[in-house]
């Protein structure tokens, strides 16, 4: 089926038991018979088990002689990781040939109920990528979500090099032995000198973006900006973390087990820079910022043999503090 332009996502509704999938490309695809059973109300399922999950994909796979192996990456392969039910299941379906699956996709109604579904090679915006695969993003009304990547077979070396990987079904054998799933390829690394040196200048840099933006009574651009500058105090975090646990352990993405290998007290001043919308209240969480940012990145520079930026601190710290205080009115800053 051929394709004129990108496509916005893929929606669904339910009707008669059937799934329809609307896209701008394609116009509407009836793509599977489903287990609806009340049609107006797509959430009143029974949450399948982690098992039940597994042998229905391990089913579909077995059932299709065009998917030759099986690979489970992400948390559910991770020893490590807490178990609940928000966990996804990424999936990856090695394959004789793409094409027809992403040109005819009657295959995916047998995973269950949808919710909603995204197929990123399908969107404008982001962009797609162009790895040679296709993604299947479902989330199920009955809450569980695959993460389905779809790959050639002569990707195969190339899917299971995460380190994070579990061969699930492997129908040729072309799979030899492997390591047991682990976190190697997620752990923290000790940085370069380079490398602390620029999240160092980055952080200070664009701390007054944020200073400016609250002068001039622009939140939303202030807020915005001050995202910015917290990418580069997680990234200073994570090396503290790294060395407090000898970059053994993983602080997980976007910080998510900061708590568990923060010290309490570094932990507080983290969640001190986080505020509401308020400008005074966002003041605060800058300057807190700054405090922990420099709480962590001198004892590591004289950990790691580097040098802080003492200076560039101090005159930038100075004038994020005399910014605070200019009238609205100044007609000159100093």
């Amino acid at each position: 089926m051929g394709r004129s332009s990108p496509a916005r996502p893929f929606f669904f509704t339910f009707l008669d038991k059937r799934v329809s999938v609307f896209s701008p490309c394609a116009g509407v695809r009836e793509i599977a018979k489903t287990t609806v059973k009340y049609p107006h109300r797509c959430c009143v399922e029974v949450m399948r088990s982690e098992q039940e999950m597994l042998e229905l994909i391990l089913r579909i796979a077995r059932d299709d002689e065009r998917i030759r192996a099986v690979i489970m990456n992400g948390s559910r392969a991770n020893p490590n990781a807490p178990r609940d039910i928000f966990q996804d299941f990424d999936i990856v379906y090695l394959v004789t040939d793409v094409a027809p699956f992403k040109h005819n996709l009657e295959w995916i109604g047998r995973f269950g109920e949808m919710m909603i579904m995204q197929l990123p090679e399908d969107m404008q915006d982001p962009p797609p990528g162009d790895d040679g695969g296709f993604t299947c993003l479902m989330q199920f009304s009955d809450g569980n979500r695959i993460d389905l990547g779809i790959y050639p077979l002569e990707k195969l070396d190339e899917r299971i090099s995460d380190s994070l990987s579990v061969i699930l079904l492997d129908k040729d054998g072309a799979i030899g032995p492997r390591p047991p799933a682990s976190e190697s390829d997620y752990l923290p690394k000790p940085p370069s000198a380079k490398a602390y040196a620029d999240c160092c200048n980055e952080f200070w840099w664009v701390c007054p973006y944020v200073a400016k933006g609250l002068w001039r009574g622009e939140i939303i651009y202030a807020r915005h900006m001050l995202e910015v500058v917290r990418e580069q105090l997680m990234k200073m975090l994570t090396w503290h973390i790294g060395v407090q646990t000898g970059f053994a352990h993983n602080p997980g993405k976007m910080g998510k087990y900061f708590q568990k290998y923060l010290e309490p007290d570094l932990w507080e001043m983290l969640l001190k820079t986080y505020a509401d919308a308020d400008y005074d209240h966002t003041w605060e969480a800058l300057f807190a910022m700054g405090n922990l940012f420099r709480r962590v990145a001198v004892p590591l520079a004289e950990h790691l043999g580097y040098a802080y930026p003492h200076g560039d601190d101090r005159r930038v710290s100075e004038h994020l503090a005399h910014v605070r205080s200019l009238p609205g009115d100044a007609r000159e800053m100093y």
